[in-house]
């Protein structure tokens, strides 16, 4: 059996105030490219599918697409909701799609009541919020371990009784890398699952993390099909195409932007060509001049045009002592003080008349109101 493996998909995400539906949409398109030249039999999507509860629509519209072509291709989908979705949402109109081979799985209870194809029993646990299955569950605890373990403790029972089983899951697995795009589930109890939770399961397709990882030969997780923030810059996106019981190879994604942090100062960032790779990168730069440039990030879009994050470190610049107070000093003294802070040099004389303008303007503008 042909399995396809992928997670955190985040449609309606943006990036930086930037729209990826474009390159999500392009995603989906390398997905049923992929179900077609492979011959996949099941496309397992490990949660996360919408980048929050109430998704917009166009988002809404390409999952409605997705599912239909990657059905039409010849695969069966198997698709859980993870700590981004909103479980009712999502699981909406379920029990009419899984006659059609579209099987959502959003429900706790649902867990360990499989989904067989050819044989194989799919199980999927979707995002588990300790505290709202700690009553019913009657676990020991309010933590992912003791949720995760006792939906197992069900799947395996049942998974006796069939020819292989597949997990899908979406939680934080213990030695797993995260990045900073990941929103943190360790609210409502203590986050970290260890691998060993999953024992006895032939494949475990995970979720959240949006990194490839490969945790053991048979549990791994698929990482997002784009970069969702700058400490992504280093990886490499797609899914894990298995083999049941014989191998997972690891299938690029397209890249619609690549995404790349630089560091430097101003001068050299606009003039060197080492940096010509870059022009048409998404980019977190961080400016190291002595002083602060003025105009800095007009003048770096001039060279990089998707320049999104701009921050500044001074390389060896001595740190510019604090005013020792505010209260009581004059209004447009702390604003120079502070254009000296962040800048580095004091504000230029038509800078200061133009300030020194704004508060009079603001002033006069309370005593009439």
């Amino acid at each position: 059996m042909r399995i396809l493996h992928t997670s955190d998909w985040h449609l309606g995400r943006t990036f930086h105030r930037e729209s990826l539906l474009a390159g999500q949409a392009a995603f989906v398109d390398h997905l049923v490219e992929t179900v077609r030249a492979e011959r996949v039999d099941v496309v397992a999507v490990a949660g996360d599918v919408y980048d929050r509860a109430l998704p917009p629509v166009d988002a809404v519209a390409l999952l409605d697409e997705a599912l239909a072509r990657l059905r039409s291709a010849g695969a069966r989908v198997v698709l859980i909701s993870g700590n981004h979705d909103s479980a009712l949402r999502l699981r909406f109109g379920s029990a009419l799609f899984e006659p059609a081979g579209v099987h959502v799985r959003t429900s706790p209870d649902l867990s360990w009541e499989p989904v067989l194809v050819d044989g194989v029993a799919f199980y999927g646990i979707p995002y588990l919020e300790p505290e709202l299955v700690r009553a019913p569950w009657e676990l020991p605890d309010r933590s992912h371990t003791a949720a995760i373990t006792y939906a197992m403790s069900r799947i395996r029972a049942d998974a006796a009784r069939h020819r292989a089983s597949v997990v899908l899951a979406h939680c934080f697995v213990t030695g797993g890398q995260a990045s900073d795009s990941e929103r943190d589930i360790s609210v409502g109890g203590v986050a970290h699952v260890p691998l060993a939770a999953f024992d006895g399961a032939d494949y475990v397709a995970l979720g959240h993390l949006h990194g490839r990882q490969r945790m053991s030969e048979t549990v791994r997780y698929s990482g997002s099909p784009l970069a969702y923030s700058f400490s992504e810059a280093g990886h490499v996106k797609g899914s894990w195409l298995v083999t049941l019981g014989s191998s997972a190879e690891f299938v690029p994604a397209p890249v619609p932007r690549p995404v790349a942090r630089l560091r430097g100062d101003l001068e050299d960032l606009l003039s060197s060509p080492k940096y010509e790779d870059f022009e048409d990168h998404w980019l977190q730069i961080t400016l190291t001049d002595a002083v602060r440039p003025k105009s800095a990030m007009d003048r770096l879009r001039a060279r990089f045009p998707h320049t999104l994050a701009l921050s500044f470190d001074p390389a060896g610049g001595a740190p510019v002592a604090r005013p020792a107070r505010v209260s009581g000093r004059p209004e447009a003294e702390v604003a120079l003080d502070f254009v000296r802070e962040v800048r580095g040099e004091p504000a230029a004389p038509e800078e200061e008349d133009l300030l020194r303008q704004a508060i009079e303007a603001s002033r006069a503008k309370e005593t009439m109101a």
